[in-house]
């Protein structure tokens, strides 16, 4: 039966001017998740990746009571084993494990990780592609969103001679993005979509709030550190720990020792302990700043100017496609993508950190260095590639004249063989373009034989 229209109105009427006391009250929202909230968010790769900082980080827990977090990119299923014969997935298992008791003894129990697997090389690309680039992002965002770090810890962005693993250097991408996009609204929208019902089971999207973390710093393998040197904070692992009573070093060096399947970690923090040798350890922690959206200065402490509570997104430059309308080299690859990578994010500074471009081989292991040739002019073009390299290298491929269509960019696969037994000094290698019998620009890179490339 249809309600007549002058009493549905009624009704209406009726039921929006109950008095204020006769509605019920709603409760208070719920408040973000406190048992998550971090001081400081460490993103790296492998599990023992954290002791590349546990000198600092002891000091922020246990004297300045800070509270971090961790994710990990990978399990560390790759590589060998010190302790067993599992290899793989098992020793991937095993790893995680390590991991989380190694942080569990600096009382840290909020810990993730991505699932990516641990890919051996160099290359962050490679890195970021069988770690599915996009699912991980999704996942750091998501923590980042989760633990409200007000600074984030990470691998620095940047390809350098030293271990220099292309895990490291796509867990400082991603950490990066995260840091830049966990404030950003559009950004993985599900993930700040609040839920229907909280307390039901059928709820599709994930109740968090979008955050905005205050400051960034990166951190470095390198086998030399001159270049880090006064581009952020610098923490000696010699001072005494007022709560502990023994020096940073020796703190990281238990920490470390939880990671048994590695011999350059564990087993050698093992050795160290029992011989009471803690020279590997006594290096200072060297930190990079990325950026700080409080004020605060260069090498100032890493949580200077942090204050409690949210501070507004801070939108990034974004990338913008450069002019290309002439002929030009470029080194491709990864140097190529952080190139705009950097400009991107507002990292500009990180660009100049290395004035050539620098690469650490195994001696007679071969460097391959891609190239990019670019052709923005209206016409083909032929560009003549010639290498000048150190009197006992050889080149096996790159050499040649190449033709370059009307606004194209010819890839270029170069390789350059250098002699079994090379001088541990730093070498340098130049590839020169020529066109109508013009230079059109070069590319140098340096490479160094000293650390040994990293381990395959």
């Amino acid at each position: 039966m249809k309600i007549p229209h002058l009493v549905a109105i009624a009704l209406l009427l009726f039921c929006t001017c109950l008095p204020a006391a006769e509605l019920t009250k709603a409760p208070r929202a719920p408040r973000p998740d406190d048992r998550f909230k971090a001081d400081i968010l460490l993103i790296v790769a492998h599990p023992d990746d954290e002791t590349e900082v546990t000198g600092y980080l002891a000091k922020a827990i246990y004297e300045e009571h800070r509270r971090v977090a961790v994710i990990f990119g990978t399990r560390g299923d790759g590589g060998g084993n010190a302790e067993g014969y599992e290899q793989a997935a098992a020793l991937g298992a095993e790893r995680e494990i390590e991991g989380r008791k190694a942080l569990a003894s600096f009382g840290v129990m909020n810990v993730w990780f991505l699932g990516g697997p641990d890919t051996p090389g160099q290359d962050v690309l490679r890195s970021l592609e069988t770690w599915n680039h996009g699912a991980a992002l999704a996942q750091a965002v998501r923590l980042v969103r989760l633990t409200r770090p007000e600074v984030i810890l990470t691998w620095l962005p940047v390809y350098v001679a030293g271990e220099n693993h292309g895990d490291h250097q796509a867990a400082g991408v991603i950490a990066t993005e995260a840091f830049d996009l966990a404030g950003d609204a559009t950004a993985f929208p599900e993930q700040i979509s609040p839920p229907r019902e909280r307390l039901g089971i059928s709820n599709l999207t994930e109740g968090l709030h979008t955050w905005q973390p205050k400051k960034l710093y990166y951190f470095s393998d390198a086998s030399h550190t001159d270049f880090l040197e006064g581009k952020g904070p610098r923490y000696s692992t010699k001072d005494i720990s007022a709560s502990r009573g023994v020096p940073y070093y020796r703190l990281a060096a238990d920490e470390m020792s939880f990671h048994l399947t590695q011999d350059d970690t564990g087993q050698l923090a093992r050795q160290a302990i029992a011989k009471g040798d803690f020279k590997y350890f006594e290096q200072p922690v060297m930190l990079v700043l990325g950026k700080s959206h409080v004020k605060s200065s260069v090498t100032g402490d890493v949580l200077e100017g942090v204050e409690n509570g949210p501070i507004p997104f801070v939108p990034v430059h974004g990338y913008q496609p450069g002019d290309n309308t002439g002929l030009a080299i470029e080194i491709g690859g990864p140097w190529s993508f952080y190139r705009k990578f950097w400009k991107a994010h507002s990292l500009d500074h990180l660009g100049e950190l290395l004035a050539t471009p620098e690469v650490a081989l195994s001696p007679g292991e071969r460097l391959h260095l891609p190239l990019l040739l670019h052709n923005g002019t209206a016409e083909p073009q032929e560009v003549t590639l010639t290498a000048e390299v150190p009197g006992s290298w050889t080149i096996a491929a790159g050499q040649a004249i190449y033709s370059v269509d009307a606004r194209e960019t010819y890839p270029v696969q170069t390789v350059l063989a250098p002699p079994a037994k090379a001088d541990s000094a730093w070498q340098t290698v130049t590839w020169k373009a020529e066109s109508g019998g013009k230079t059109i620009g070069t590319v140098s890179v340096r490479v160094n034989f000293a650390t040994g490339g990293l381990p395959q």
